[in-house]
């Protein structure tokens, strides 16, 4: 657990790549700055009183934890740690499981920031983190996270104990809360200059490639981890995770390929994320077979509903509404259809011949974690606009944000220029410069 926690805070490193490749070469250090950014700050936050809020016990009828149960994690960290007596969840440590799910409370909230790339300012961004995170991921993870225990008088969420949804490591809570609030933010924030006119085009698929496949690694932390220990359901968990991403990455490329006639490494990065959403709420629930059906109906979804954001005019950058919030539906009602009652899970689903009881569990649940992220986040996306202002200006986002938010640039290329001090003087003939230059570099220069 202490490894996996470790590989799911490297996956928000690993999003800030991906998702820093893919915009444009004035923007990197903006995106990859929001990534960091929710890192410092949701972690924070989930330390005072985020954890409270998701696994405190309930006081609101299944809608939220108690935000002073563990406020400042009290009552988690006091013990006899020489003799090995201290606070437990479950089989860990209490303090282990609040790291473990704190890692998920951050890429949540950094997996939004894709579909405002290239126009949201950093405080005001930092600012709707904040806020999104204590009113909608806090209580959402309540919902589907907490779990109910009689024996220690313990009451979780609706989602997890009276809808009884099977979401093992976040495709409600994580991706479709994600998707919904991204969308919701774009269509506040508005479109980037030139949009849809002109190609905007990655300006660095070596960092996406390399990004997708930290995401990747890290997620074997996220799903097998989910399992809260080293034991058979992490082991079905892991390998569920391998081949649904495979089958997602080829089912990606191969719409790609019929569509637009080339494979691309943009959309084997794509496909692989794809995967890595939909088979994260069902790891736990279906065959490897299942796994690999869910995994290639989610390449190709997802690959389709990239483009949607053209149809309907809502200028999501980075594809978060598409590959997530799609992802996310696709494998959470999945379950329904293909949970195999031999799985940990223990659920049997349309096709194993259990009906469709757990499939419109699946849908409502599904469903309502959408609405609900919807608009909220629409509320605050306007609250913070209303306040400070969203975006930059029009001549801020063609000079870039980094510049303008940061004062930095993703790339310095003075190097190439003539070195100072040479005058007007020919390269081949000009004396060599002062201090530890040697006189080839001046030569070149």
């Amino acid at each position: 657990m202490l490894a996996s926690t470790a590989l799911v805070l490297f996956m928000t490193p690993g999003l800030a790549l991906f998702y820093g490749g893919m915009v444009r070469s004035k923007s990197v250090l903006n995106m990859m700055m929001m990534s960091f950014g929710s890192i410092g700050l949701i972690g924070i936050l989930w330390a005072l009183y985020g954890y409270s809020i998701a696994f405190g016990n309930d006081v609101g009828g299944g809608l939220l934890g108690n935000p002073f149960e563990y406020i400042g994690l009290r009552g988690l960290f006091v013990g006899d740690y020489e003799a090995g007596v201290y606070p437990m969840a479950g089989t860990i440590p209490a303090l282990l499981f609040v790291g473990f799910q704190a890692t998920f409370a951050i890429i949540t909230v950094a997996l939004i920031s894709g579909a405002v790339a290239d126009r949201m300012r950093f405080g005001p961004w930092l600012l709707f983190a904040g806020l999104w995170a204590t009113i909608v991921y806090f209580p959402v993870a309540h919902w589907v996270f907490a779990f109910s225990d009689d024996e220690a008088g313990v009451v979780g969420g609706w989602i997890a104990n009276d809808l009884a949804v099977v979401d093992f490591a976040g495709g409600t809570a994580v991706h479709i809360n994600a998707g919904a609030a991204a969308l919701a933010l774009a269509i506040v924030v508005g479109k980037r200059a030139g949009w849809p006119r002109e190609p905007m085009r990655p300006h660095n698929l070596t960092l996406v490639m390399l990004g997708a496949g930290i995401l990747w690694f890290g997620w074997f932390g996220f799903n097998a981890g989910s399992a809260a220990g080293a034991n058979g359901t992490a082991a079905f968990a892991l390998v569920n995770t391998i081949v649904a991403t495979c089958a997602a990455m080829l089912g990606w490329l191969i719409t790609e390929r019929i569509r637009d006639g080339k494979p691309t490494s943009l959309g084997a990065a794509s496909g692989i994320v794809a995967g890595l959403v939909a088979i994260t709420p069902s790891c736990s629930s279906v065959s490897p077979l299942g796994a690999i059906a869910i995994g290639l109906i989610a390449g190709v979804l997802c690959a389709l509903a990239v483009g949607l954001k053209f149809r309907f005019g809502y200028d999501d950058s980075l594809d978060v509404v598409g590959v997530h919030l799609v992802g996310g539906l696709v494998g959470t009602v999945l379950i329904g259809l293909f949970a195999d009652p031999g799985s940990p899970a223990a659920v049997a689903g349309l096709f194993y011949g259990g009906g469709v009881d757990q499939l419109w569990r699946q849908v409502v649940g599904a469903v309502a974690v959408m609405v609900y992220t919807f608009v909220v986040s629409l509320v605050l996306a306007y609250i913070v606009k209303a306040t400070l202002g969203l975006r930059v200006t029009a001549e801020e986002e063609a000079t870039g944000v980094d510049e303008v938010e940061h004062a930095e640039t993703g790339y310095d290329f003075s190097s190439h220029r003539s070195l100072s001090g040479l005058g007007s003087a020919r390269p081949e003939t000009a004396a060599a410069p002062a201090g530890n230059v040697p006189a080839a570099a001046g030569k070149e220069a």
